[in-house]
């Protein structure tokens, strides 16, 4: 089975063909900001380099964030489309999970942190387990110190995995508990591991309804609480 694989949850625009015997093909865009544009110029790029009729493609996977707005928004709207043309399922997988399965084989406990801006991160913990990893958290935002303090009260070994991670290194470099940093290349979720992760989802025919595949929103966005700040003063 070929599931098309799309990651628009960061700045990094990433899009992806595999199957259970591994990758066909991925293209990555991160420029610093923002580019989602390029998702369905890409992912025609994908098929066409990789020789895959569209018409192959037999699952269609997307990461819902927590991360950008705008980018999320593009992301989950290209999946459906794509989903409902090619009349094929759709499995929706949080981003900080996909950060965290690129780095399944390590021993020691996770915590993917995306950078969420206005000073806050975006995070989950994880705990190794046989063939990948297993939430040890919810989801959560805030500020590098919330998450300094669950970590600390978790008394792991703990590798940090994230663009947010890198972003407050030295802050949470600072913390009582053993922490380490994951590589740089490994800091934005990238679709070829949304694939990968999403195939078992697949093959046990675990699909998402259409309808359901919505982002996965952890606060309000900053032209919300724009709003609510007029409305408070005006």
């Amino acid at each position: 089975m070929i599931v098309l694989g799309i990651e628009t949850s960061t700045r990094q625009t990433t899009v992806a063909l595999g199957t259970e015997m591994g990758p066909l093909a991925s293209m990555l865009l991160s420029t610093g900001r923002s580019r989602h544009d390029v998702v369905v110029p890409a992912i025609d790029q994908i098929l066409r380099w990789s020789g895959t009729p569209i018409s192959s493609v037999g699952g269609i996977a997307v990461g819902v964030g927590p991360g950008l707005f705008t980018g999320l928004r593009v992301g989950i709207q290209s999946a459906k489309t794509f989903s409902l043309v090619l009349q094929v399922p759709v499995v929706g997988l949080a981003s900080l999970d996909v950060l965290a399965f690129a780095l399944r084989h390590s021993r020691r406990w996770i915590c993917s942190a995306i950078d969420a801006r206005r000073g806050e991160l975006f995070f989950c913990v994880y705990r190794p387990v046989p063939g990948g990893v297993a939430r040890a958290s919810e989801f959560a935002v805030g500020s590098p110190a919330k998450l300094g303090a669950e970590l600390e009260a978790l008394g792991h070994e703990i590798l940090l995995v994230g663009d947010g991670a890198l972003r407050y290194r030295r802050e949470l470099e600072g913390l009582g508990t053993s922490v380490d940093f994951a590589s740089a290349d490994l800091s934005l979720p990238h679709a070829a591991s949304l694939v990968e992760l999403s195939i078992p989802r697949f093959m046990r025919e675990e699909f998402d309804r259409t309808a359901d595949v919505v982002p996965l929103y952890l606060r309000k966005s900053d032209a919300e609480i724009a709003w609510d700040k007029r409305a408070r003063t005006g």
